[in-house]
């Protein structure tokens, strides 16, 4: 690479990894500022993940000079930490559209680019994807490096050990890079990370271990020998008191801990790794936020942050909103019941602010639990609670209660136990795109015998459906959306809800939409243009429940209307429309009928705003309204 003229930026000269392996450690140190400067830059203006991708600059870098990228594969772990990896890949000039529709990923994407070798999002995959690649190297007779970065919130993750354990046995070549920050999204929790201390990498042992280095050098005619016994030593010792006694059981080797902030010493460090013939594990200690003081202050706040000034760091002022968010008024409706029920007990996956569940954890810590980034755990932990009389509400996103799925199934639900679920960002949630979008949840959970699953149209009734499944023996599942409700007012004693009973908010004569969750209010608002544009009567019906569903209710919606719309915000493919469908031609009604279903159509959604994802999903306003004059056999202009 021709050094960069006078005054020119170092980034905009970086066009392929091997860029950066041709410079030299000032300009390594100068490019790390710029990355800090355009992640900090990019994310005030369209948010995103913040504090994790500005740990890693210097590491990244590292990476990047280490190892030849043309050839080597680098696997990141929840990808959350990668956008440093996609300015340096080509992406710098596209950088300013990411998360955006169209844009680039916020996340590693194999179609996205040829350096994004394993497309993430959810936790811990990474050692299991590289050792894949490692033995798909092998088998085909090549050479290249195999290296996958992984943090230590993604190691309280079994998976991550499932995949240690099978790396460790097959001795396969390959690098794990543990990004040891403390953190996940917030303070990591359980014995692990206890484990994973930074004790003997502290100012003062290291200070210490210096001077007595130098001291035994000092003696004469053997010194040199007593100083090189002593590393030696403490090479064993390390093995023991460190986190070098897990991952050398695993038969990996070794290396660390590493100081993740400076350049030279972390590539000496791989440049030593590439030479060994078998798993290594080299131990990087890092520092979340890095290079940014609100940042590096509130971690866990700038781990997933919207639009802030970058001087301050400060959200800008919202002015006119003043509604709570569903996160909001799930978490306080739970500490209400839990203030006056001694059994009541909260647990979350590593997301205690992001499920609203800190409140929880702040006037109750003796019932509040917080598993780590282990999503099934959690599920099966609860079960074992309730069977000794225990309510467990388990808070988790609906993208992650997906890895649980077989512990509801036998663990909770074939038991029949009374555990409560509350998956947060059911739907489109945005930015963050397919790997988080909670659109599956209704179809991976309408078919598990007894289990009452629930949406709300609002806030107001978001408590009224917490306080029922809190009040409801048996499994229960209440999904809610990503952002603030519409300023339904909550009532201090939220009503119980009719299990299985939907409610009808509109009448109408010429057709009725079946509504679920989200999707009701933009339902009612169709309607209401429709009768004040073309003099149309649509009735609306809040379904309320998916399972059980509102079967009386329904058989006698069929009689009154020839024409049924449904309308949810969850894959089309097995969930509340597919419900209805099956509902009506096993009563022998569906014959009689003219039924059209909107929802999220049979492909994965990419990201953007939620509000432009919904409208090209065709779920909002004016997609209900298109589908139902396609319905009735009207168009816009008639």
């Amino acid at each position: 690479m021709v050094p960069p003229p006078n005054g020119k930026e170092l980034l905009e000269h970086i066009l392929r990894p091997g860029d950066v392996s041709r410079l030299n450690p000032e300009e390594l140190a100068a490019l790390a500022g710029e990355l800090r400067r355009v992640i900090i830059e990019q994310c005030s203006e369209g948010g995103g993940h913040l504090a994790p991708s500005l740990g890693v600059v210097d590491l990244t870098l590292a990476l990047f000079k280490a190892f030849d990228l043309e050839e080597d594969r680098l696997i990141w772990d929840v990808g959350h930490q990668a956008y440093a990896h996609k300015l340096l890949t080509g992406r710098a000039g596209s950088f300013h559209t990411l998360r955006k529709l169209g844009g680039v990923s916020g996340f590693p994407r194999m179609a996205e680019s040829p350096y994004d070798h394993f497309g993430v999002g959810h936790a811990s995959t990474s050692i299991s994807a590289a050792l894949g690649m490692a033995l798909a190297r092998d088998l085909a007779g090549k050479k290249n490096e195999v290296v996958a970065v992984i943090g230590d919130g993604s190691m309280t993750s079994g998976l991550a050990y499932e995949g240690l354990n099978q790396a460790g046995g097959m001795g396969s070549k390959m690098v794990v890079v543990l990004n040891d920050n403390e953190m996940s999204i917030s303070k990591n929790v359980g014995a692990l990370s206890n484990f994973l201390s930074r004790r003997l990498s502290r100012p003062a042992p290291q200070r210490f271990k210096r001077e007595f280095e130098s001291w035994l050098a000092s003696i004469p005619r053997i010194g040199k020998d007593l100083a090189m016994f002593a590393r030696r030593s403490e090479d064993s010792l390390k093995t023991f008191f460190t986190p070098g006694m897990l991952f050398e059981a695993f038969r990996f080797t070794y290396v660390g801990p590493v100081d993740g902030h400076n350049i030279p010493a972390l590539i000496d460090v791989f440049e030593q790794t590439k030479g060994m013939d078998r798993p290594v594990l080299v131990h990087v200690l890092t520092k979340k936020g890095k290079g940014y003081d609100p940042a590096e202050t509130n971690p866990t706040y700038f781990h997933g942050v919207g639009r802030f000034e970058p001087e301050t760091g400060l959200a800008p002022l919202k002015i006119g909103c003043g509604r709570k968010s569903y996160t909001e008024v799930f978490g306080e409706s739970l500490c209400r019941l839990a203030d006056k029920d001694p059994k009541i007990v909260a647990i979350t996956a590593a997301m205690p602010e992001g499920t609203g569940t800190d409140c929880f954890r702040q006037r109750h810590p003796e019932r509040f639990v917080d598993v780590g980034i282990c999503e099934p755990h959690a599920v099966t932990f609860a079960a074992g609670l309730a069977t000794r009389g225990f309510i467990p509400a388990v808070a988790i996103y609906s993208t992650f209660m997906q890895r649980s799925y077989d512990q509801i199934v036998h663990d909770v639900c074939l038991q029949g136990l009374d555990v409560k679920f509350f998956l947060d960002r059911a739907g489109l949630v945005g930015e963050d795109g397919a790997t988080h979008h909670g659109v599956f949840d209704i179809a991976y959970l309408r078919h598990v015998p007894g289990l009452t699953l629930m949406a709300p149209k609002d806030e107001a009734e978001l408590a009224q459906m917490v306080a029922t499944a809190m009040a409801t023996p048996g499994p229960m599942a209440v999904r809610y959306p990503r952002g603030v409700g519409n300023g339904a007012e909550v009532q201090d004693e939220p009503e119980l809800l009719p299990i299985g009973q939907g409610e009808m908010l509109r009448e109408g004569t010429d057709a009725v939409i079946l509504a679920l969750g989200s999707r009701v209010h933009p339902a009612l608002e169709c309607a209401q243009e429709l009768e004040a544009e073309l003099g149309l009567s649509v009735a609306v019906f809040n379904a309320r429940f998916v399972k059980p569903l509102p079967e009386a209710q329904l058989l006698d919606l069929a009689k009154r209307f020839g024409r049924i719309l449904t309308a949810e915000e969850g894959c089309l493919s097995g969930g509340f429309g597919s419900a209805v469908l099956e509902f009506y031609a096993d009563q022998g009604v569906l014959g009689g009928l003219s039924l059209r279903r909107v929802g999220i159509p049979d492909q994965f959604i990419e990201h953007g705003a939620a509000k432009e994802l919904r409208a090209k999903a065709g779920i909002d306003k004016a997609g209900i309204k298109a589908a139902l004059l396609g319905l009735l056999g009207r168009d816009r202009a008639s």
